[in-house]
């Protein structure tokens, strides 16, 4: 039997407008796109689902409490040290990360060839293992504001101990 005392789970959820004139920031990698992420930051919708989950995991509020959208001093930022800014509060807790588990939803550019270098770029923020991070890449199927190429989601849950 598995007991999973001091084990928290935790969910996240971010989307983003796609639009000419900003560049497509997923993972911390630059992907060359026509269009990019709408945002106050970089609009990394992956590492911004990231970051809430395990926000959430650990009982903390959500990403817009500690990054505001309206503070100037967060314009334009990498998610990558939103990433490593909200890692910081998790290990104030005491918590480790067990597992990030998340997906992309957009339909195009193609994700895969990028996939290796975001998972680098979020276990070298983390400190964690490859291992400990997956990340898959799909389409809606033509179907709503990420089908017709309006915009890009991502979700993701974790585990922390």
């Amino acid at each position: 039997m598995i007991y999973l005392q001091n084990m928290r789970i935790g969910f996240g959820y971010d989307v983003h407008k796609l639009v000419r004139g900003r560049k497509l920031i997923l993972g911390g990698v630059h992907i060359p796109h026509y269009k990019g992420l709408l945002g106050h930051s970089d609009a990394d919708v992956l590492l911004h689902s990231i970051c809430d989950a395990l926000l959430g995991a650990a009982g903390l509020k959500d990403i817009g409490h500690y990054f505001p959208n309206n503070e100037k001093k967060w314009k334009d930022i990498s998610s990558l040290i939103v990433l490593k800014e909200c890692h910081k509060h998790i290990k104030k807790k005491k918590l480790k990360i067990v597992n990030v588990d998340s997906t992309l939803i957009l339909e195009e550019p193609r994700i895969s060839p990028y996939i290796n270098k975001m998972i680098l770029n979020i276990t070298k923020t983390l400190k964690i293992k490859p291992s400990q991070i997956a990340i898959k890449s799909t389409t809606s199927e033509g179907l709503g504001f990420v089908g017709t190429k309006k915009g890009c989601q991502a979700y993701t849950v974790c585990l922390l101990k």
